[in-house]
């Protein structure tokens, strides 16, 4: 009966002389403006649902909004929220 040939294992290690070190870019930390935007966009979400609750039946614009007070408030939120991601 005739031998079967041995095959080769294939190498699944990374080459550590292929790769070659890239350098990170040092990046401070963000502005003071910033971050004030930042919260303030989060606060005044937060104030625009607060009034909306509180004082809607006195404010005849905002009244009108109906549901939109929501996305409003919320919309602000968010966006201060995005921001947060790219804070340093």
């Amino acid at each position: 009966m005739p031998k079967s040939k041995v095959r080769k294992k294939t190498d699944y290690t990374i080459n550590p002389a292929s790769r070659t070190p890239v350098k990170v870019k040092a990046v401070g930390p963000s502005p003071v403006w910033y971050v004030t935007i930042m919260l303030g966009f989060m606060l005044a979400g937060l104030l625009w649902l607060l009034v909306y609750y509180l004082a809607a039946d006195q404010i005849s614009w905002m009244s009108d909004l109906n549901a939109w007070n929501f996305l409003i408030g919320f919309g602000l939120m968010v966006i201060g929220l995005i921001m947060t991601m790219r804070w340093r």
